[in-house]
Order: structure tokens, then C-alpha cells, then sequence
């Protein structure tokens, strides 16, 4: 009979992500991973097989949470369309801030991956996680710009399609800007000036 697991692998799965997000996949050595953990090599290789098995279960852990959180702003009917699309905003920049007061920037796993294409080129389980995410993403940031046309806080002529790609576009930007030192307050004034296309 085989012994259960000694590990939360929730917690496992989000602390690995948290490396890959910061670190990308290539940079991120598996000695930091099993400190982020808290598990010896043995173990962590006896529970996911390889690093690049981690990485795939993490990155599904990730784009799950993140879309979650999203989808609850992006799709809360209480707020007008522009207090949908400022308040990611503000998700995200706090994220950054939190993350520069521990001394790096939070990064994103998925933006990432993206810059990567030869993890998407190594495991196609990659490629179609992050094909998903980004398609249940920018239908969130679509359905936001719809509302926000109706009830006025957002431009009408543009196309809600395009304006989600363009959304979309500013927070990866923030998140790679980010990682140059860039602070919180300069990154929100970047937001709000790369979203001035849409906004009213």
C-alpha cells in the first residue's frame, strides 16, 4: 500500500509558481524550488516527476487562480465598465507594490511563458493552457468594454474586441516594466495613460 502524501500540494503548486512567475522557467533552478516548497529533491521529483512536470501542474494552478480573481471584478455587475477595468488595474499594481517592498517585482507566470516559446515548442500542454487563459481573459475584458458602453464609462467607437487585446496588452507591459524597478505610482499613470484609448 502505497504511504499518502506528507505535502500540501496546493501550497506546493502556488510556492513553485511564485518562482516561475518571478524567474521564468529557464532561471529558476530546482534548489530554489525546493526551498520555496519546503520539500528535499527526492521528494519533489517522487511527487511531480520533473521540473517541467511542475511547471505545467503550476501554471494550471496559476491561470485558474489568476482567472478567477479576474473574472470576479471583470464580471461584477455592481461596478460600471471603467470600474471594471481600473480595478484589474489596481489588482495588479498591487501586486507589484507588495512585491517591491520583498525587493523584486511579482511577475506573471503566464507573461512568462509567453516570452518563452520554447516552453510552448517542448510541451504543447503549455501551449494550450496558455491559449485558454488567454482566450477566457480577453472575453472577461471584452464583456467588461460591452458594459461599459452601455452604461457610458466607456468610449463607444471602439470595438469591444479590440479594446480587451488592448487591455490585455497594457498589464503585460506593466508586469515586464515592472521588473525594471519601475514604482507603483509611475505604473498606475502608465495604466491609466495606455487605457485612455478606451476609457470616457
Amino acid at each position: 500500500m502505497p504511504r499518502p502524501r506528507m505535502f500540501d500540494e496546493t501550497a506546493v503548486l502556488d510556492a513553485a509558481a511564485r518562482e516561475f512567475r518571478e524567474h521564468g522557467f529557464a532561471e529558476t533552478s530546482t534548489d530554489q524550488l525546493c526551498e520555496a516548497a519546503g520539500m528535499g529533491r527526492s521528494s519533489l521529483y517522487n511527487a511531480f516527476t520533473s521540473k517541467d512536470e511542475l511547471f505545467v501542474r503550476a501554471l494550471e494552478r496559476y491561470v485558474a487562480t489568476t482567472g478567477s480573481r479576474q473574472e470576479s471584478i471583470l464580471a461584477d455587475d455592481a461596478l460600471r465598465g471603467a470600474e471594471r477595468l481600473r480595478g484589474l488595474i489596481d489588482v495588479v499594481v498591487d501586486e507589484e507594490l507588495q512585491a517591491s517592498k520583498r525587493g523584486h517585482a511579482a511577475g506573471c507566470m503566464v507573461v512568462q511563458s509567453f516570452m518563452s516559446p520554447d516552453l510552448r515548442e517542448r510541451d504543447d500542454r503549455v501551449a494550450r493552457i496558455l491559449e485558454r487563459d488567454l482566450r477566457a481573459r480577453l472575453s472577461l475584458l471584452s464583456g467588461a468594454i460591452r458594459a461599459g458602453q452601455i452604461d457610458g464609462s466607456i468610449i463607444e467607437g471602439i470595438d469591444p474586441d479590440e479594446g480587451a487585446v488592448l487591455v490585455s496588452t497594457v498589464i503585460s507591459g506593466l508586469r515586464v516594466t515592472a521588473q525594471t524597478g519601475v514604482d507603483a505610482d509611475m505604473l498606475h499613470r502608465i495604466a491609466l495613460v495606455g487605457m485612455s484609448a478606451v476609457l470616457s
